[in-house]
């Protein structure tokens, strides 16, 4: 029989690559996203490819209790990895910028994921095993005017998978959290970046999401708890840990403002 993997955000970008690989490996799917029609493609085309039985439920996770909701749908099935993949985000000025959105940005990253991940990882734990990657973003590491909300979740997803990672120890679950760079994927056009000139300037410093998605699950695999794809993003890692916060926020405000002109 095979093991089952949940995974949101599954229509595209990495939760479609995520889903790929978990297919290829033999796990049978249940795959979340607001979009149904890509969800359903993204299910054809893997039922195609892999011997696999592929579920999907379409929801909001950006709405309150929905992770009840989709906890009562998979109260019968043993999940043996949860990959929480969904997310996007928003740029400008906080003082300017809609609070309905970034409410929906706060319920998505923190709330959904937290309290999906306790009722599946209770499961995990009682069964003596399981694995839960958790999406977060290089973001983590510094305060990003200009998508202050945005970088302030994802330092949420990180501090709080690397302590999960340390509570679970011997009980034979892991938890991982990803970190990547920018990678191509829808992001930037939720992020309302949408002239010609703005995307080609920041797809010179795009990952392709195929080897980060990768990167992460076999970082995932092997039980690591942080997973930084890239030389290139593990060195501004190490070097924001020696500069001022306050001076990586004036860089960071003036990289982000920069790549948008």
């Amino acid at each position: 029989m095979n093991k089952t993997a949940l995974v949101t955000g599954a229509a595209s970008g990495l939760g479609s690559e995520f889903s790929n690989l978990l297919a290829n490996d033999s796990y049978d799917l249940i795959l979340i996203d607001i979009n149904e029609n890509s969800l359903i493609e993204t299910k054809q085309k893997i039922e195609k490819k892999y011997p696999v039985k592929v579920s999907i439920l379409t929801y909001d996770l950006c709405k309150p209790k929905v992770a009840d909701l989709i906890y009562q749908e998979l109260k019968n099935k043993k999940i043996d990895v949860l990959i929480n993949n969904a997310g996007f985000g928003l740029f400008g000025f906080f003082s300017e910028t809609e609070w309905e959105i970034e409410e929906s940005m706060i319920l998505l990253h923190v709330l959904t994921l937290t309290h999906l991940t306790k009722l599946i990882l209770k499961d995990m734990v009682l069964n003596g095993s399981g694995k839960i990657l958790n999406v977060s973003s290089l973001a983590a590491f510094q305060p990003g005017p200009m998508m202050s909300v945005y970088y302030a979740t994802k330092a949420y997803i990180l501090s709080f998978s690397e302590a999960l990672a340390n509570e679970v120890k011997g009980t034979g679950v892991t938890v991982t959290v990803l970190c990547p760079g920018q990678t191509k994927t829808n992001f930037e056009n939720i992020a309302a970046v949408n002239s010609k000139s703005k995307v080609s300037k920041i797809k010179m410093f795009t990952a392709d999401a195929e080897a980060v998605a990768r990167y992460g699950y076999n970082s995932m695999k092997e039980g690591k708890t942080t997973a930084i794809p890239g030389t290139v993003n593990k060195f501004t890692i190490l070097i924001s840990r020696h500069i001022p916060r306050k001076t990586t926020a004036f860089f960071i405000r003036k990289i982000q403002t920069r790549i948008r002109k």
